[in-house]
């Protein structure tokens, strides 16, 4: 499938693929695919950043690539390594049959046979059915040297191997990092994409995401559960919940075959929305049921 030509085409594929966003996000990913710029995506954990790289793969019919980034990601998980056991399979078997010519050994190993292709050396490589996406997710959690590094990747989308040139990509990816912002990135990285800041739906957005991905869920419990969630949200918590924690909570709802939130029902699933024993301990007992009093007295009609 090509790129969609509007803003509103954007919506309107990733609403087939249950992923509901707004004009801004809509706008940007919108211009990220025109003008063949990387997306940088930041916001809170759980707020659809990931999902929305897996929905424009699926949208567009292309090869998601995802490179999960972590504390001392290098160029050896991230691009190419070279197979170590197979080369030496190769030289003990030329040695085996004597006669080794060392200089001409040493080029048939550091060939394309022997290479072990990396996300980021995959996203490089032709597709079929066009250029993959590539998501480098969680880009806050490498180091600067990383961040560095990315910057041949995503100015010029190409990468050097030492023993090969540089492999520059036919037709560039459709780039997408993501942060939690646990730490700054750099501006250099940053100039290098459109950005856009993904923050919590509102109420009806979030409304509209949940019926999107659990249809099954009544309306009134969907009310409650996303009106609840919210609430939590203004609560001085550790980790506030995000999208895929509502998402979740609504099917364990379902599972249980609750029709209404009640204290008892919170008590007993509160581990599918918050993820720290101190955050579950301070909803405990009368706290939650008093944000389910307001929940419940903001959602009747007036």
């Amino acid at each position: 499938m090509q790129n969609p030509t509007s803003i509103d085409a954007v919506q309107e594929i990733l609403a087939e693929q249950n992923y509901i966003c707004g004009r801004g996000l809509g706008t940007v990913t919108f211009l990220a695919l025109t003008l063949g710029r990387p997306l940088f995506l930041e916001g809170e954990a759980g707020t659809g950043k990931t999902e929305i790289a897996k929905a424009i793969a699926a949208a567009l019919g292309r090869r998601l690539i995802r490179l999960q980034c972590y504390e001392g990601l290098d160029v050896s998980s991230a691009v190419y390594e070279w197979n170590f056991a197979e080369q030496m399979i190769a030289i003990r078997t030329a040695e085996a049959a004597g006669g080794v010519n060392r200089g001409h050994l040493k080029d048939e190993l550091f060939t394309e046979e022997y290479l072990v292709e990396r996300p980021l050396l995959q996203a490089m490589r032709p597709q079929a059915g066009g250029a993959p996406v590539l998501l480098i997710d969680e880009i806050d959690r490498t180091d600067e040297p990383f961040e560095a590094f990315l910057l041949e990747a995503l100015s010029d989308f190409q990468v050097t191997i030492p023993e090969l040139g540089t492999i520059h990509a036919s037709e560039p990816p459709i780039v997408i990092l993501t942060s939690n912002r646990t730490r700054e990135v750099h501006d250099a990285l940053k100039r290098r994409c459109l950005y856009h800041w993904v923050d919590y739906p509102t109420f009806d957005r979030e409304i509209e995401i949940l019926q999107a991905r659990a249809p099954e869920v009544a309306s009134q419990l969907s009310r409650e559960v996303v009106a609840f969630v919210q609430a939590l949200r203004t609560e001085d918590l550790f980790k506030k919940p995000g999208v895929a924690e509502t998402i979740d909570w609504a099917k364990c709802l379902l599972a249980l075959d609750v029709i209404s939130l009640s204290p008892e029902v919170i008590a007993d699933t509160l581990g599918a929305i918050l993820k720290y024993q101190d955050d579950i301990q301070k909803l405990q007992g009368s706290e939650a049921k008093r944000i389910l009093d307001e929940v419940k007295a903001s959602l009747e009609p007036h």
